[in-house]
């Protein structure tokens, strides 16, 4: 039995067993970022537990969590800071922690996003594991535990929250489970704007799927890679033996095999998980709108008070094209432009390896949504977090190494990560 048979239909009792080199290396790297903090913070005379909690964001989502919206903030060139600005998931899930428990607001974010860092590193190791398999999973995971932003996973803040329904909702598109995919996704729309990514990759993919039906193509040749029947087109599976990986996706049908394509409870439960995918932000957005009574723009309005908005990269542009105009910056300079060729790279060898068509849709849409916004450019490493399948042909190209070697680059990389996770976050300003 190969690889791809073994992973076709695990049992559920095993799932997390599966996961759990995955979920250990994950915990390991968060906890050096963590140690590392606390260390330099306490060297700067700061607290770190204040710095993952109570600083920035995090601040405005427990205020949200104990008073509800209504509080704004205005600065002396007029902009108007409003906290309508924040989705409300997390701090609803803050004010329940609170409700049911001794800890306070602000310990009720710390607690949601460790619960759903992990619940984030499960979902996109279960994501890659069954496009790619065991060994890419574990990998992808850890690349997204050691990005340099990657402290935020640990702090207040909603990025973790919303990458677990995020790499669920497109692990449900995956295998089919379309009306579990649509709530994630509503969810996922309740917690940050970019839930629009995940909206998109589920309706890219029931598209797609309604179309495969009314062309009736052949059973086990889909748009999302090959079905669990289907025979691997470059042989069996040796990746896990062998210490390699495949490079193309073998996902299995989206419309959950093998049940008959095209039935028509299979087309209702996709109709169904398309209508609810876009309820959490439609609804946000339109309550925005009720409560400032100016209507379904008033969200934009809100946005543009702390000047985010969506101008196809022309501000970003100008703020690298800035750095240029003395020696020490222009350095920096060339940092973020080799930063963006690298996003632009990575997302090109994804499509040319024909990664599955929602991984697609989702990433191209997070990244255009972080690079092409005219909001604050520290928090641009944050707002690409989300993005995860861009990690793929990385995990790939380690997948491939022979040990040591990938828990040398692992380790190298998670030490460097923590480190520079300390720094930033005793910086002065946001991340």
């Amino acid at each position: 039995m190969n690889d791809l048979e073994t992973r076709a239909t695990p049992a559920r009792s095993g799932a997390l067993r599966r996961a759990a080199p995955a979920l250990l290396g994950y915990a390991a790297v968060r906890a050096l970022g963590l140690v590392v903090l606390a260390l330099w913070s306490e060297a700067r005379g700061k607290s770190a537990y204040t710095l993952l909690t109570a600083r920035w964001d995090s601040l405005w989502y427990a205020r949200v969590a104990e008073l509800g919206y209504g509080y704004e903030v205005r600065l002396p060139n007029g902009d108007v800071h409003s906290d309508l600005a924040f989705f409300p998931l997390l701090p609803w899930l803050e004010r329940l922690v609170a409700a049911v428990s001794p800890l306070s607001y602000a310990d009720g974010g710390f607690l949601v996003a460790a619960v759903a860092s992990l619940a984030a590193a499960w979902g996109v190791f279960a994501v890659v594991d069954h496009v790619y398999g065991r060994r890419a999973g574990v990998y992808t995971v850890l690349l997204w535990a050691v990005l340099p932003v990657g402290i935020v996973q640990s702090m207040a803040y909603s990025e973790s929250l919303f990458t677990a329904l995020a790499a669920w909702s497109l692990y449900a598109v995956l295998t089919g489970r379309w009306v579990t995919a649509g709530v994630l996704a509503g969810l996922a729309g309740l917690t940050r704007p970019v839930g629009l990514a995940v909206v998109a990759a589920l309706w890219a993919a029931a598209v797609v799927s309604f179309l495969r039906d009314r062309a009736d193509a052949p059973r086990g040749d889909t748009p999302f890679g090959r079905d669990r029947s289907a025979a691997p087109g470059d042989g069996a599976r040796t990746g896990e033996h062998a210490g390699t990986s495949a490079t193309t996706p073998r996902a299995p049908a989206p419309d959950g095999a093998p049940r008959v394509l095209g039935a028509p409870d299979v087309r209702l439960r996709r109709v169904l998980g398309m209508l609810l995918a876009p309820l959490g932000a439609a609804g946000y957005v339109l309550w925005v709108g009720h409560r400032t009574g100016n209507g379904p723009p008033a969200y934009l309005e809100v946005q543009a008070g702390w000047r985010n908005g969506f101008d196809g990269g022309y501000a970003f542009a100008r703020f690298i094209a800035g750095r240029f105009t003395s020696f020490p910056s222009a350095l920096a300079g060339v940092g973020l432009v080799l930063g963006v060729g690298l996003l632009v790279w990575l997302y090109v060898v994804c499509v040319r390896r024909r990664q599955p068509l929602p991984l697609l849709v989702y990433a191209g849409v997070v990244t255009a949504l972080a690079l092409c916004a005219s909001s604050y450019f520290g928090s641009k490493p944050r707002l690409l977090l989300p993005a995860f399948p861009l990690l793929v042909p990385l995990a790939l190209a380690l997948a491939r190494l022979r040990a040591p070697r990938p828990a040398l680059v692992v380790g190298a990389v998670a030490a460097a990560s923590a480190a520079y996770g300390a720094f930033w976050l005793n910086g002065s300003g946001p991340p």
